[in-house]
């Protein structure tokens, strides 16, 4: 028995990281996590003002959110890139040239999402019709997501952004500007959403206006602290060149693919729970929401892991970028299952906050003791995930992504669902299963250590 416990602890000893990584490690992560919780709290209070105006200008809101981030999908995979080789550049001591991948970054952004957005700001309507049968729902989604993807180049550079203050481990910046942002998000919303000091009443094209122009104010800040702290490293002191340009693609572009297509794959999920029935629909929606949250510390590892992942490269240590991912993944793994073990605990009287009715409370139960018990499996291959990304193999990632979701779990889904009848938990079990075997397969890609020979 203590022979068999040894050989379980034995691997936890080797990968656990020390004091001193877990003291850089949350150095990096817990700003991030920080901002990314400041999100969820900012889409509570979005969802609170707007339900003022009623079910249809909340239904409209989330249909046009969702078709929002949809569209900022594809080029989120901008930030992959510059983090990726700032990281390496922080590493290399390259001073003077660790913000070029931030130009490039900010030069793509513009390039990729201005034809981008012109193009989907004029279908948005005919988008929100597709994707809803109610008229007076597209009536008011239809501007809305009009004013959002206003803002999506500058989505694209404050992401840009992001991946520069994770690389080089600034990201208490990223932080303070998400803070200043969401503020000022609530009190816009206040503004324009009720015709507030003056302002037209313009509902919900007001919540609309109130969030792009916030995120125009936070790439104003990123500006204003990329003059002051990267300066010195490059920022805005020159076009960025074209095999700059060319890396940074080679590495952006998988990356943007595999978001775009993990998106479309969560909207296709929403669309084979919804032909199994109305109330599957409504308890998945609360699942999400739940998973979303709870997901976040593995999201801010991640990325941390990327950056740390990054500067070992940089500096020709192939083996300590191995160890990062291990100590961040096991770390992050053993989180998850502590979290999974509350999730057990408060999960059933959570569900009740958001679902009335005992029947769906009941449908979504058992859903979510899956998710509890994979919570740490999926959280290490989030992080191994982009661990890998940091490493530059995004077309590793990719693949991986694509395959494990669109070649085996939504064709599956489809089948176990809605056509042999399998219901919720079916569907919920085959996701876990999903999930378990990408991180598996993550894991051993890592393992291989076939990304030590990617040059950025």
């Amino acid at each position: 028995m203590k022979a068999s416990v040894a050989a379980i602890a034995a691997p936890i000893q080797q990968h656990y990281p020390d004091q001193r990584r877990r003291a850089r490690l949350f150095a990096i992560a817990l700003p991030v996590i920080g901002g990314m919780m400041s999100q969820n709290v900012l889409n509570l209070v979005d969802i609170a003002m707007v339900g003022r105006l009623g079910d249809t200008a909340l239904a409209a809101t989330g249909l046009g959110s969702f078709a929002n981030w949809l569209s900022m999908a594809f080029i989120l995979g901008l930030a992959t890139g510059v983090q990726a080789i700032a990281a390496r550049r922080v590493g290399q001591g390259a001073h003077g040239e660790v913000a070029q991948p931030l130009n490039g970054g900010l030069l793509l952004a513009l390039l990729m999402g201005t034809p981008l957005a012109a193009v989907l700001i004029l279908l948005a309507p005919d988008i929100m019709a597709l994707l809803n049968p109610d008229p007076e729902v597209v009536a008011e989604a239809g501007p809305y997501l009009q004013v959002r993807l206003l803002a999506l180049v500058a989505v694209g550079m404050n992401f840009a952004f992001r991946g520069y203050w994770s690389a080089v481990s600034m990201t208490r910046i990223y932080l303070t500007t998400l803070l200043i942002m969401h503020a000022i998000n609530v009190f816009l919303n206040w503004v324009f959403i009720f015709g507030n000091l003056g302002a037209p009443e313009l509902g919900v094209t007001g919540a609309g206006l109130a969030t792009t122009l916030s995120i125009y104010l936070g790439l104003g800040i990123y500006v204003f602290f990329g003059l002051r702290h990267a300066r010195g490293e490059g920022f805005l002191r020159a076009l960025p060149s074209r095999a700059m340009l060319a890396s940074q693609l080679k590495v952006s572009l998988p990356a943007s693919f595999q978001q775009f297509f993990f998106a479309g794959g969560m909207l296709m999920l929403l669309v084979i729970i919804g032909q199994i029935g109305t109330r599957e629909l409504a308890a998945v929606n609360v699942l999400m929401t739940l998973g979303l949250v709870i997901i976040l510390p593995a999201m801010g590892f991640g990325i941390a892991a990327a950056t740390l992942v990054g500067n070992a490269l940089g500096r020709g240590d192939g083996e300590d970028a191995q160890r990062w991912g291990w100590n961040v993944a096991l770390f992050t793994g053993l989180l998850g299952l502590g979290m999974g073990l509350v999730m057990l605990l408060l999960g059933r009287p959570v569900l009740g906050l958001f679902l009335v009715d005992p029947e769906t409370v009941a449908l979504a139960w058992p859903a979510l003791v899956i998710s509890a018990l994979i919570i740490g499996i999926d959280g290490a291959g989030m992080v191994l995930l982009n661990a890998l990304l940091g490493a530059g193999d995004t077309r590793r990632v990719m693949r991986i992504s694509i395959i494990t979701q669109w070649g085996l779990f939504l064709p599956l889904a489809w089948v176990v669902g809605p056509l042999l009848g399998g219901g919720l938990l079916a569907v919920w079990l085959l996701q876990a299963v999903y999930r378990t075997g990408q991180a598996l397969w993550f894991a051993l890609s890592w393992r291989s250590g076939r990304w030590k020979a990617i040059k950025l």
